[in-house]
């Protein structure tokens, strides 16, 4: 299979995603980050961008709220380039009625070679990282090959 190289900017696209019962940590993280976080462009799922807009004044591009189609339009972003590292406070002791939106989301971030990071000490690790204020270079499926050489086989 073939693959391509792809260049995770200096600014970074992240998108910013919580489940209600970790909006508030997530809010906390972002403030206690904002130095770093107000260099990066900054998306989320409605309700938590509305909210980390409101608390600590970082423009946070909103899309639909997570069970209202949010977790599938940041999933298309990152496979159309517009996000390339994700935050997700997930709840995993409360049943979401969008799991499967979820659990699309995570695996879209998979295949694309996305980081995410899932609870706050992941998300500690990411925004410290030295690749936060450079490029990062990653390889990633050849997509378009790969649907010519399905199609040369069907």
């Amino acid at each position: 299979m073939d693959y391509l190289t792809l260049t995770i900017g200096k600014q970074k696209k992240i998108a910013l995603i919580a489940h209600d019962s970790k909006k508030r940590e997530l809010i906390g993280w972002c403030d206690a980050h904002k130095e770093i976080l107000k260099h990066h462009f900054l998306c989320g799922t409605g309700t938590t961008a509305r909210m980390v807009t409101d608390a600590t004044g970082l423009p946070v591009k909103g899309y639909n709220s997570g069970p209202l189609g949010g977790d599938q339009q940041i999933g298309a972003k990152i496979v159309e380039g517009g996000v390339d590292f994700v935050v997700f406070f997930s709840d995993p002791l409360t049943a979401q009625p969008h799991d499967p939106d979820v659990k699309a989301l995570l695996r879209i971030a998979q295949v694309y070679d996305i980081p995410i990071a899932n609870n706050k000490a992941t998300a500690d690790f990411l925004i410290t990282s030295p690749f936060m204020n450079s490029e990062y270079e990653h390889t990633v499926i050849n997509f378009q090959q790969n649907i010519r050489d399905r199609a040369g086989r069907l």
